[in-house]
């Protein structure tokens, strides 16, 4: 009778965590994923910066990358201007330099 009785509780316990496992499976795809995915692009958009882009920081900074280390980034913001960043402090790049389309030609 105690075999019976626990062979039962077995079945119980699948039904009692079904909806823990459906909504971690929820919260994986709609939360989880699309946030690995933001941060890979932003990771990449950072290793692809280079001289002469403009960009925007994260403060609303608008200015041209003048000089880029591995750390940070020197922008001119005006012709006199330059003001040196945390390179994780870019925004998004709002135009790209043109510099490889010249080499090409």
């Amino acid at each position: 009778m105690w075999l019976a009785e626990t062979a039962n509780g077995g079945g119980n316990l699948l039904y009692t965590l079904a909806p823990f496992i459906l909504m971690f499976a929820i919260f994986y795809f709609l939360l989880i994923r699309p946030q690995q995915k933001k941060q890979k692009q932003r990771g990449s958009m950072l290793n692809a910066l280079k001289k002469g882009d403009k960009v925007t920081t994260v403060g609303g900074m608008h200015g041209t990358i003048a000089e880029i280390t591995d750390d940070t980034i020197v922008l001119k913001v005006n012709d006199v201007t330059k003001l040196t960043f945390d390179r994780s402090s870019i925004n998004n790049v709002t135009a790209r330099s043109n510099e490889k389309s010249e080499a090409g030609e």
